[in-house]
């Protein structure tokens, strides 16, 4: 399978459209338009009755001790975590693509409804839900695409790797609640006859090159 985007080059930095937030001069960050980016994907295999798309970020602090706090920084040698930015289940067969913007157009504050989404698809919980857990403007359940947002201060370039599955299946079969965790672990055990992926680079730091 190949898997491209109109968005974004492979390898190279992701446009601030299609992030949760951008650098602001002023505030280190300000709310960005928070766009899906288009993917389109050829070379199906034969037999497959659905997609999932995920898109992770596995460069997130393992911990937060200097993120986002004036005159720290966040060391490129910290180890770093997973976090899930999208989960997108049970896209029918003949899905070939996923234009810009028709998951998600704009940061809605609690997060985005869910697990419906378009065409009889269903979007899992993404990472945002836990960042958000203790902001009582902020929180509750974040379905479906949430764009960049590493942290302001993070030394370190942020990898975003969008993953198209191809199943032998029609839905993906989930134990528990759709995370990133969960979500991983179906797919593990999942008929999955092929996949492709594309990295896109996001920073907000100012001082470190993207690209």
């Amino acid at each position: 399978m190949q898997l491209t985007s109109q968005s974004f080059q492979d390898g190279q930095a992701i446009p601030g459209e299609f992030a949760f937030a951008v650098p602001d001069a002023a505030t280190h960050v300000a709310l960005s338009s928070n766009r899906n980016p288009h993917l389109a994907w050829s070379g199906v295999p034969e037999g497959t009755q659905s997609f999932v798309v995920v898109c992770h970020d596995p460069d997130v602090p393992s911990r937060g001790d200097d993120v986002n706090q004036e005159g720290r920084e966040v060391p490129a040698a910290l180890p770093r975590v997973d976090f899930f930015h999208w989960l997108l289940l049970d896209l029918p067969a003949d899905t070939r693509q996923i234009a810009a913007g028709s998951h998600s157009d704009g940061v809605t504050p609690r997060g985005k409804p869910g697990p419906a989404a378009p065409g009889g698809a269903r979007h899992g919980i993404n990472d945002y839900t836990g960042w958000f857990a203790g902001d009582e403007q902020m929180k509750g359940d974040y379905h479906g695409y949430d764009g960049p947002c590493p942290p302001w201060n993070d030394t370190l370039v942020h990898h975003y790797i969008f993953t198209v599955y191809a199943l032998a299946t029609p839905t993906l079969a989930v134990a528990g609640p759709l995370t990133g965790a969960s979500v991983r672990a179906a797919l593990a055990a999942a008929p999955v006859l092929g996949q492709a992926s594309i990295m896109g680079l996001y920073s907000l730091n100012p001082a470190v090159s993207v690209g």
